[in-house]
């Protein structure tokens, strides 16, 4: 019972629609209602800039942190891995679910990749660093957020099956699903970048202009 009350609680947490809040307190604007209508961080790069994109991806990533963390409030988790991380992946997800589907913004919410992260980087710190790599590097050469986000996924269970080798089952599988979640939630996505129309975020301005002027 307690278990699924602090399950009920990652999910509030995880519906927290901070790109509403931020849209709406800043530019009195409802961020679905442009760009992609996605109520996510890539999405608010897109429209609101680098500056509020980063903000919204910040506390997106804190309410995966967050909702995996409150394992806490119950003694036993404490001492026993097996159930503990169990425990964790479900309060992660709990929170994933609650960003895709808020109850607090009519469960027209964002696609998760942030808090996603948030909850890998408290349950596998090292493998969330290596899939932040991938996708900050995918991010420079690109500026594509949708694509940095699909490739860093897929490097998810790269870094679970092979590079590390994780034996826990759980782990395995729960690598697999997230990368094929994400690929699912990004389908549109990738059918613009196949086509040339996804939008590049501007994040690299004097990196860019630099170019332009060359040419």
């Amino acid at each position: 019972m307690n278990e699924l009350l602090l399950i009920v609680l990652a999910y509030i947490i995880g519906s927290i629609p901070t790109a509403l809040i931020i849209s709406k307190a800043f530019f009195q604007i409802d961020i679905r209602d442009f760009g992609s209508g996605n109520m996510g961080a890539t999405n608010t790069f897109r429209v609101l800039g680098s500056k509020y994109g980063t903000i919204v991806m910040f506390f997106d990533i804190l309410k995966g942190v967050f909702a995996v963390g409150l394992y806490v409030f119950l003694p036993h988790y404490l001492t026993d891995e097996w159930d503990r991380t169990n425990l964790m992946v479900g309060l992660g997800l709990a929170a994933v679910i609650g960003h895709i589907f808020p109850i607090f913004a009519q469960f027209r919410g964002g696609k998760g990749v942030a808090t996603l992260f948030g909850m890998i980087l408290t349950v596998q710190p090292v493998i969330a660093a290596s899939c932040v790599g991938v996708f900050l590097l995918v991010l420079f050469l690109t500026r594509y957020v949708s694509l940095s986000s699909i490739l860093a996924g897929l490097a998810l269970p790269i870094c679970v099956l092979w590079i590390w080798n994780d034996e826990v089952i759980l782990y395995r599988v729960f690598a697999v699903l997230v990368s094929i979640m994400i690929i699912l939630t990004h389908q549109k996505n990738i059918v613009k970048i196949l086509k040339g129309n996804e939008n590049r975020v501007p994040i690299f301005k004097a990196r860019d202009k630099r170019k332009l002027n060359r040419k």
